[in-house]
């Protein structure tokens, strides 16, 4: 019997894990913008408009963002086992310890407040229609 159960339980987890956990191809996308604010040099702003996965990752909109502004829109990261990655640079600007610069995440939701994200790039979950503000600053 419990063997049985056991069965059960795993083709079950089988079926419902295939439609939570979804492959990418029928994956549905909601519309984020990016802007790239710079006050630091004073370069003028920069919006992007990308999309994200239903409970997808920041990092994968940015990604597409890469990938459909060729020329445009940029970034790189640094991977950290602990943390994940972190936002090294955007559209060939790089924080610099020297400096005291570096990239704040700030989140602008649908109804206008402004946060800062408490997560990065690769945890953050945008809202559909958030706008990502990527603010070059000083500490």
């Amino acid at each position: 019997m419990a063997l049985a159960m056991a069965l059960l339980f795993s083709a079950a987890f089988f079926i419902l894990g295939s439609s939570i956990f979804p492959t990418g191809e029928a994956t549905t996308l909601y519309p984020i913008t990016m802007t790239v604010y710079d006050t630091v040099t004073n370069k003028p702003n920069k919006t992007y408009s990308t999309e994200v996965a239903y409970r997808g990752i920041l990092i994968g909109a940015m990604q597409r963002a890469q990938q459909k502004y060729k020329n445009g829109f940029s970034f790189s990261t640094t991977y950290n086992l602990d943390y994940g990655p972190f936002l090294e640079s955007v559209n060939g600007l790089k924080g610099s310890t020297a400096k005291h610069t570096y990239w704040q995440l700030l989140i602008k939701h649908k109804n206008g407040t402004v946060v800062i994200a408490d997560v990065g790039i690769g945890c953050y979950i945008p809202d559909p229609e958030d706008n990502i503000i990527f603010k070059f600053t000083k500490w």
